[in-house]
């Protein structure tokens, strides 16, 4: 789907996260030329990609001839009560607030804004950088129909979108899939470390679990059955996956963990958020 705007797109914040969706929006056709990024410093290899497309560079609040159609925030939290009250001064009643800070409400930035402005907390994961995120949203009541599906347009160029009509859902989602790469990160590290106590060389150890952790997770993406259903296929009755799963599925094994995990960091998350 081609990406059009009626005005410019402020991307504040030119980081890894911002430019996975700033390389995906133009591969969907974006105009470089409705581009506006503002960070005082960007990594060198976004600075490139600005370059090479010719897109605007500014350390601040730019100078515009209209009011953009779309603001999307993607600074860190702390950061957040500085760098935009400035550009909420830009916004007009078109224009679309679109956040991927973790732990900022809604209110956080309505607070900014004149009344009215469509205001659209999302929470991606970093598999964005290889245009295979997720990210849900939470939308204020100003943003109708025509800001959600702007919004669900410039995020589905890293991934899928999802919407929770309950913005409190943001920490369970945080939880999940914005921490969630984590957690399969420290599995590979936990599944290649046991290799090694069973014998194996360490690089055969982290290859075997790389390989495995990566592969699993596209069949999982690439198939029509459920992961309790793929996983049963991968089990015989009485051999060696049954005796590690009988490990794993115990009472005190890994589901009771991860749940204790999850909603540590929902917690978190909603302690961040005031």
């Amino acid at each position: 789907m081609t990406i059009k705007l009626d005005g410019p797109l402020l991307l504040v914040g030119a980081g890894k996260m911002g430019g996975a969706m700033l390389t995906g929006w133009l591969g969907r056709g974006l105009d470089p030329r409705q581009v506006v990024a503002v960070d005082p410093a960007p990594p060198e290899e976004i600075k490139a990609l600005l370059v090479k497309h010719g897109i605007r560079l500014e350390a601040a609040a730019p100078k515009l001839e209209r009011a953009p159609s779309v603001i999307l925030m993607a600074v860190k939290p702390q950061v957040m009560d500085t760098v935009f009250p400035p550009l909420a001064k830009l916004a007009g009643p078109g224009t679309v607030v679109i956040s991927i800070a973790a732990g900022r409400t809604i209110a956080s930035f309505e607070r900014y804004l004149a009344p009215g402005i469509a205001v659209i907390r999302t929470m991606p994961n970093t598999p964005a950088a290889i245009g295979r995120g997720i990210t849900v949203g939470a939308a204020n009541t100003h943003a109708g129909k025509i800001a959600r599906d702007l919004c669900e347009t410039l995020l589905s160029a890293v991934g899928e979108v999802g919407w929770v009509e309950d913005e409190a859902l943001i920490d369970a989602v945080t939880a999940v899939s914005g921490s969630g790469p984590a957690y399969v990160f420290l599995l590979a590290e936990c599944l290649a470390a046991a290799g090694v106590q069973a014998g194996l060389d360490p690089a055969l150890a982290m290859r075997l679990a790389r390989a495995t952790v990566s592969g699993s997770g596209e069949l999982l993406h690439q198939s029509d059955l459920d992961a309790a259903t793929l996983r049963k296929n991968v089990t015989s009755p009485g051999g060696t996956t049954a005796a590690a799963l009988d490990v794993l599925m115990a009472g005190d094994g890994l589901q009771p963990l991860l749940t204790k995990a999850v909603l540590a960091a929902a917690k978190r998350g909603r302690e961040l958020a005031g």
